[in-house]
Order: structure tokens, then sequence, then C-alpha cells
């Protein structure tokens, strides 16, 4: 059988690495046991005509798998939970709470988690980052509580199976994971804990953190020494 290609960058800036949306990717295979292979594009060729054919928007991951393209880490990991019977519960009810779940994690507790990461990294110098802050940490809180509450007692979010919902929930929190917002919720840490945990998840981190033997573009190497010089 053949093994479907993902791909991924040879290099990000520190702050990014372990976070690339590949890595979700690569989880959910490691959690099939799915072998795969990896395309490594350099900073800068995944905006080349090549690769928006298979990502339009010029981003990674994708995944090839024989005439099947598919783009965004969400699209791609409920096609392996389908392909490979797995990370999806056999019950209608439970495998719809798992896509809802899925969708929860992108739509509703990604993008205020973005929002910060806009104003304290790739928008930092900009004058309004700073004064948006506050409101952009308190949606983060607003979302956590939320979260917390509903996750309550419970080993995963819809109850002991471990799911393509929990993969991505858990793949999306770890991205504040060191920056003291999970420490007000004991129990979203210890969930963030257990999925991070795992055999598979670990494997997959191992693989992303093992491919970033690139170097960045002389553009982005200068703004680094700049960085370097005024810190």
């Amino acid at each position: 059988m053949s093994k479907p290609t993902i791909t991924a960058f040879d290099w990000v800036p520190p702050f990014a690495e372990g976070q690339v949306r590949d890595l979700r990717v690569r989880w959910a295979l490691e959690e099939v046991g799915q072998p795969y292979d990896v395309l490594y594009l350099t900073q800068g060729r995944q905006k080349h005509p090549e690769h928006r054919q298979r990502q339009p928007f010029g981003q990674v991951p994708t995944y090839e798998d024989g005439d099947l393209v598919l783009f965004e880490s969400g699209a791609i990991v409920l096609h392996i939970a389908e392909k490979h019977g797995k990370l999806l519960p056999a019950d209608p009810g439970a495998r719809a709470r798992t896509i809802e779940w899925m969708f929860a994690a992108l739509n509703s507790v990604e993008p205020p988690i973005m929002d910060h990461a806009i104003a304290t990294l790739f928008e930092a110098g900009e004058p309004w980052s700073k004064p948006r802050l506050p409101a952009v940490e308190q949606r983060i809180h607003e979302r956590f509580g939320e979260l917390s509450r509903r996750l309550g007692d419970r080993q995963w979010l819809d109850g002991d199976e471990f799911t393509a919902g929990d993969l991505l929930m858990v793949a999306v929190l770890r991205i504040l994971a060191d920056d003291g917002f999970l420490d007000r919720y004991d129990n979203l840490a210890a969930y963030v804990a257990r999925g991070t945990a795992r055999p598979a998840f670990q494997r997959a981190l191992a693989d992303q953190m093992a491919g970033f033997t690139g170097s960045p573009p002389p553009e982005i190497q200068a703004w680094l020494d700049k960085q370097g010089e005024a810190a």
C-alpha cells in the first residue's frame, strides 16, 4: 500500500518549532498507524505555483494519497480518521459529537489564541498590538473557562475515548501551554498533559522537530540578527 505524502517546512523561527500544523496531521497518522512521507519546503517555496496547486493559500500542511490532494489540517485529520476507522466512534451520535468538537477546536477556541500570537509575535511592533492585548487575553480566558466547565472531570471531551476532537483540541490548547494561560484551569492542564503524553503524539513531535534542518532565508536571517542586536 502506498504511503501518503504531507508537506512541512524545513525551517521555522524557534517559537514556531513544535507548533506548525503539520504536527496535527502527523499525530493523526501516528494514532492510526499509517506510515507517511514528508515533502519539505524551504521558506518561500510554499508560495510558488507548484505548491499553490496543492494549497491555494500557500500554507502547510497538505496531504497527497494517490489522486487525492487535501489541504487544511482539520479536513486532513477527519479524512484520516474516516479512512482508517479510528479516532471516530462507531456510534453515530458519538461520531457527530466528535466532529462537533473538531469544529469547536478550530473555530471557537483557536481564533483568540491566534489573535494573541499576532499581537505578541507577528505584529508585536505595531502601535495597535499592545492596546488590544487585554481584550484578546480576556477572550482566551472566556473560552478556556467555558471549555473547562464543559470538560469537568471527564478524561476526554466525550467520555473515556480519545477522538479526533481531542486531538485537535489538545493541539490548539498547547499553543499557550507555556504562557501561563492554563494555570487557572487544572482540568485543562491535565487534559493537555494526557494528550501530549500519548506515544503517537511524542512520535509526531519528534519527527517534526527532526525535520527542521534548513536555514532561514537571507531576509529573515537579517531580521533575526537585528533582533539579536537590539536585545
